[in-house]
């Protein structure tokens, strides 16, 4: 149930406030020299800052307890511990009575009854991102020595969309400069009223929804296990398990139902270095499951937070009566902020697991 990949096996474990937090990592090549400077910032850039994110803030100080020998990966399983130190579970001791609207608490409670002892989400919250962003950055470590780049940017919050990436030609600069930032757009203009939006929400007790769009770039013709390990399969089914995630697309994506084949059918020519590209790229780079060569691009929608300081309707479990709460505890007006860069290091690891695959490690090492 916690544990995804073909490759590189990866398990959770742990809640939203429990003691601790642990990422298990199986499958990865011996003699990798840890980068934890690029750990640490993927885990700065997914902290909360500022008015703009939640008032829960963990330092995200780990420790290695297995896997790793004078620096370096032994083969064995690389497993780290985040403890979770800034802790309210009495936030949440109404749970297992009333439900709170748009959160797991009630088909959790029904599939798993001992759920209800749970607090702030249990397995089901966002701070267990915090793995995903340190196997992101193991994944961006090895991936970036192949010439392989991930790069994502806020494409919308709430009605503010910022400019969209050129499909066929996304530049490794464009993708270093994204990554670097802890606010990523492409428009700097965007970002002011994007904040203002945010702020806004939450000034009303409310919060917003957002969209991000990701690249990928340098990765090989041909990568992906068509039928049901293609890379939109793969990359879809990763990207679904980061909480409050309810939309992704490649390419064009939905947009195709309103077009003409005649329009959209990515015709391929030389280029001048004699590589086979497309003259456009409206699949995102995918065909048939597999990579063209051309960039990847994918966008992930993102709902508005659950948790909001306004009234809510519910129902009391215990007295089958129709209640209304407010939720308490500390929330994002807007996931999209933070969860940008977990989507980056979800991508990042949903391709390493597909890279090595053992037919393409073959073919690409």
């Amino acid at each position: 149930m916690n544990t995804i990949g073909q490759n590189v096996k990866i398990t959770f474990s742990g809640e939203s406030h429990s003691d601790f937090l642990t990422l298990a990592i199986e499958g990865l090549p011996a003699g990798i020299i840890l980068d934890e400077d690029l750990i640490r910032f993927g885990l700065a850039k997914r902290r909360p800052k500022g008015d703009l994110t939640t008032g829960r803030i963990e330092k995200d100080e780990y420790s290695i307890s297995s896997g790793l020998t004078n620096g370096s990966t032994d083969g064995s399983a690389l497993t780290f511990i985040v403890p979770n130190e800034n802790i309210h579970p009495n936030d949440y001791e109404n749970l297992h009575e009333v439900p709170r609207p748009g959160h797991a608490d009630y088909p959790a409670s029904i599939k798993y009854p001992d759920y209800v002892t749970k607090s702030g989400g249990g397995m089901f919250s966002g701070r267990l991102t915090v793995l995903f962003c340190i196997i992101g950055a193991i994944a961006k470590q090895i991936l970036n020595e192949k010439g392989i780049f991930v790069g994502s940017h806020i494409a919308q919050i709430g009605t503010i969309k910022d400019h969209v990436l050129d499909p066929v030609s996304v530049t490794k600069t464009q993708i270093t400069e994204l990554e670097a930032s802890f606010f990523p757009v492409l428009d700097p203009e965007k970002e002011t009223a994007m904040k203002e939006t945010i702020l806004s929400a939450k000034a009303e007790e409310d919060s917003v929804g957002g969209m991000i769009e990701t690249a990928v770039i340098g990765v090989p013709v041909g990568l992906g296990e068509p039928l049901f390990d293609s890379v939109e399969s793969v990359l879809s089914h990763l990207l679904f398990s980061i909480p409050a995630v309810k939309g992704v697309e490649f390419g064009d994506g939905f947009f195709f139902v309103k077009s003409l084949g005649s329009a959209v059918s990515d015709g391929y020519k030389y280029s001048s270095d004699g590589k086979i590209v497309t003259l456009a790229n409206h699949n995102g780079g995918l065909l048939g499951g597999m990579t063209t060569g051309m960039p990847i691009l994918v966008r992930t929608a993102i709902k508005p937070t659950s948790s909001i300081g306004r009234l809510q309707h519910s129902v009391n479990l215990q007295t089958k009566e129709n209640v209304t709460l407010v939720v308490r505890g500390r929330h994002d007006p807007c996931i999209a902020l933070r969860a940008v860069h977990v989507v980056n290091a979800v991508v990042y690891y949903g391709i390493l697991d597909l890279i090595l695959a053992p037919e393409t490690r073959k073919k690409w090492n």
